[in-house]
């Protein structure tokens, strides 16, 4: 209760990214810790199922962005996709099965009651985008958090994109 938010979602438009702007701002009298958790599954390519064997995820060690690309397409096999925040402070996964759990679903996804993420990337999951951001708003505090979806046509094109829209 008495938590405000405010979000903007843009694209540029010369630039294969989406960003999500979120402000909170805590109007109570009490402090608040807060877990903001965003999930995307990977496609890379045409249908989900055709593709999501051939996904392969990793951590990019400078920005600590989830990272994802498709070997295996013929058209796109350099590309990199990259989902992002700009905050130090947070816990990833590339598993799926980790983050809705065994036989679970979107609507009450496992990692919902863990304060943090495994950090698990790399082949043979199924693959996702999970990224989580624990933090306390202290009263009448407000914090702006960024979230940056986008593809580079290279690892070092998708690496210079976090960083030029860093903030």
């Amino acid at each position: 209760q008495n938590l405000g938010h405010e979000l903007r979602v843009f694209t540029p438009l010369d630039e294969p990214l989406k960003i999500w702007e979120l402000k909170l701002t805590n109007a109570s009298e009490n402090e608040k810790y807060l877990a903001l958790t965003y999930y995307v599954e990977w496609v890379l390519g045409d249908l989900r199922p055709k593709t999501t064997m051939h996904v392969v995820t990793d951590i990019d060690p400078a920005s600590g962005a989830l990272l994802a690309w498709n070997p295996y397409n013929t058209e796109f096999g350099e590309r990199t996709a990259f989902f992002a925040v700009d905050e130090m402070k947070r816990t990833v996964t590339g598993d799926r099965r980790e983050f809705l759990g065994r036989n679970g679903s979107l609507r009450t996804p496992a990692a919902m009651t863990r304060t943090r993420l495994s950090g698990k990337v790399g082949a043979s999951l199924d693959p996702c985008g999970a990224i989580q951001v624990n933090f306390d708003l202290a009263a009448g505090q407000e914090r702006e958090i960024i979230f940056k979806l986008g593809v580079g046509q290279s690892l070092e094109d998708a690496r210079t994109m976090i960083h030029r829209f860093h903030g």
